[in-house]
């Protein structure tokens, strides 16, 4: 009885503690940068992996702090806009609607101060989490890594911002 009672008690601890810091419990902040439109800054990005340089191959967070207030469907948007201009190739209608459902399910409207994440699963797919709480989880690499492409890809719209994240900027 002891032993099932210390079970459950050491369950319900790791599940009120669990956050984006907990699927990558040994990473360290590898860079940190400002994204700004038009001279404003809506938010401050974080880059945090067990490994320097980010790869893909081992999972990697990317944190953001709001410092704008900003509608999901808004970031959905963006974000499908930004999928599509880096794919090399077209994506099929189909994939791009999937992905915006998914997205819309783990997006939140957010304030000043608040909070987003999003871990990277090798091989399997991405987490995101609003605050400490998960908001979705998809098991499908090629969205995975269109959507970190948004930040990671040479091509990005803030090769600036994308330099400081990989902890590369001069």
């Amino acid at each position: 009885m002891r032993a099932l009672v210390a079970l459950v008690l050491v369950l319900w601890a790791s599940a009120a503690c669990a956050d984006w810091r907990g699927d990558v419990q040994s990473a360290k902040l590898v860079g940190e940068g400002d994204f700004s439109i038009l001279g404003f800054k809506l938010y401050r990005a974080q880059m945090w992996s067990e490994r320097v340089p980010v790869d893909y191959d081992e999972r990697f967070a990317l944190h953001i702090i709001y410092t704008r207030g900003i509608k999901r469907e808004r970031f959905v948007d963006a974000g499908i806009k930004e999928i599509k201009r880096l794919s090399s190739t077209p994506i099929p209608h189909d994939t791009l609607e999937r992905w915006r459902a998914d997205m819309l399910q783990a997006f939140v409207d957010v304030e000043p101060g608040d909070q987003l994440s999003a871990v990277y699963l090798p091989g399997k797919g991405v987490r995101f989490y609003a605050g400490e709480r998960m908001t979705g989880e998809f098991d499908d690499p090629a969205f995975a890594r269109a959507f970190f492409g948004i930040w990671l890809d040479p091509s990005t719209r803030a090769p600036t911002l994308r330099k400081e994240l990989l902890g590369t900027a001069q």
